[in-house]
C-alpha cells in the first residue's frame, strides 16, 4: 500500500463528519513580545522540562502525517525562538519531498525572521504568516511592548527575497489601530503581500479588559466600503478566514471572526501545545495529552489511541462571544500557550 493510501485509510475523522488534515502545532509558549491583547506583561511560561524535545515534536506531527494531515504550521509563542527550531523544520521536510506532506507552514511575528528567512525557505517552507499590527513605530510599540518594527520590516524583506509568500495577520484594536488598517492594507497590497484582520479573541487573562479594545470586523467592512470596491471571492485556504477582493488596491483582504460569525462548519485543525496537548477547538477545554503515550512507549499504537480519542471529542463549535465588561476570559490558556 502507497504512503498515500495508508494515510486516507486510517484519516481523521470528527464525530460531525468533518476531515482533520490541518495540524498547528506550538513549539514554544515563550516570546520576544508582549502584545497587550495576547499576554501579560509579566508572564509566567512552562519549565522547559515539561516542553516536548523536538525529537518528540517531530514524532507526534510525523503521526499526524501518518494519519492524512497535509498541512502543519509551527506556530508559538515565537517559533523562532525555540532552540533547535531548524532542526525540526529540516527534519519534517522529509514529508514534504516525499509528498506526503501538502505544506510545512510557519506563523512569527518576525523579530528574528532575517536571521532565519534562507534557511526556511531552504527547507521547503513556501509561505509564513507575519502577525504586524501597525506600520507605526510608537503605536507598534505599545502594542507589542517591544520598539522591534524596524527588525520585523527587515525580516518582512528577507524573507520575500528568499522567495516565500508572505500573508500580513492585524487583530483589529478599537483604540490602538483601527484607524491605521487602511493604510496597512494598502502598504501590503502594494508589497505584493495578502493581509488578513482578527477580532480579538477572549483567551486568558491579560492586563486590560478586552471589551475595550474589541472592534467588530462587521464594522470594519462596512467602513472599508464606503471608500473601496469589495468582492466576495470563493476561494478558502486550509485556515478559517474568507476573502474579498479589494478592486482599488489589486489584493487580497481575508476576515476571521470568531465572535460576530463563526468559521467551524468547516473546521478541519486541531491544536498540539509545546507540552504535548492536543485541544480540539481553540474556544472549548477538551484536551487530550499526548506527550505520555509519546514517553511510554517506542511505538506508536497508544499515541494514535490517544489521537483517535481526541478526535472523537472535537465539539461542533466554540462558545466566543462578543466580550462584555468584567467577563472572564472564554478559556484560560492564553493564545500562546495554545498555539497562535
Amino acid at each position: 500500500m502507497s504512503a498515500a493510501a495508508a494515510a486516507q485509510s486510517t484519516s481523521l475523522i470528527d464525530p460531525y463528519g468533518r476531515g482533520i488534515d490541518y495540524v498547528r502545532v506550538s513549539v514554544t509558549d515563550r516570546c520576544n513580545l508582549r502584545c497587550t491583547y495576547c499576554m501579560s506583561e509579566r508572564m509566567e511560561f512552562l519549565p522547559r522540562s515539561e516542553l516536548l524535545t523536538i525529537e518528540e515534536l517531530d514524532r507526534v506531527c510525523t503521526a499526524f502525517v501518518r494519519r492524512g494531515v497535509r498541512h502543519l504550521r509551527l506556530t508559538g509563542g515565537e517559533p523562532l525562538m525555540r532552540r533547535g527550531i531548524m532542526d525540526l523544520v529540516n527534519g519534517l521536510s522529509r514529508h514534504l519531498k516525499s509528498g506526503a506532506l501538502k505544506e510545512l507552514t510557519l506563523t512569527t511575528n518576525g523579530v528574528r525572521l532575517a536571521e532565519f528567512a534562507d534557511d526556511l525557505a531552504a527547507a521547503g517552507v513556501r509561505r509564513i504568516n507575519v502577525s504586524l499590527d501597525s506600520l507605526d513605530r510608537s503605536t507598534f510599540a505599545r502594542i507589542a511592548r517591544s520598539d522591534c518594527l524596524p527588525q520585523v520590516l527587515e525580516g518582512i524583506e528577507a524573507a520575500k527575497a528568499a522567495g516565500m509568500k508572505i500573508k500580513i495577520n492585524t487583530v483589529a484594536l478599537r483604540h490602538d489601530n483601527a484607524a491605521d488598517l487602511p493604510d496597512l492594507i494598502q502598504w501590503a497590497h502594494g508589497s505584493g503581500m495578502g493581509i488578513t484582520l482578527i477580532e480579538t479573541m477572549p483567551l486568558g487573562a491579560v492586563d486590560e479588559d478586552r471589551t475595550d479594545q474589541f472592534l467588530s470586523l462587521e464594522e470594519v467592512r462596512l467602513d472599508l466600503s464606503s471608500f473601496w470596491t469589495l468582492t466576495d471571492l470563493p476561494e478558502r485556504t486550509s485556515g478559517p478566514a474568507r476573502y474579498v477582493r479589494v478592486a482599488e488596491t489589486g489584493g487580497t483582504l481575508g476576515f476571521i471572526t470568531p465572535l460576530t460569525h463563526n468559521f467551524c462548519d468547516t473546521c478541519s485543525r486541531v491544536r498540539l501545545t509545546c507540552s504535548g496537548t492536543l485541544y480540539m477547538c481553540l474556544g472549548q477545554d477538551a484536551a487530550v495529552d499526548l506527550r505520555a503515550p509519546i514517553r511510554q512507549s517506542q511505538g506508536d499504537a497508544l499515541l494514535n489511541a490517544a489521537i483517535d480519542a481526541a478526535i472523537l471529542k472535537k465539539p461542533k463549535a466554540h462558545d466566543f462571544t462578543i466580550p462584555v465588561r468584567g467577563d472572564a476570559p472564554a478559556v484560560r490558556r492564553h493564545m500562546s500557550v495554545t498555539g497562535g
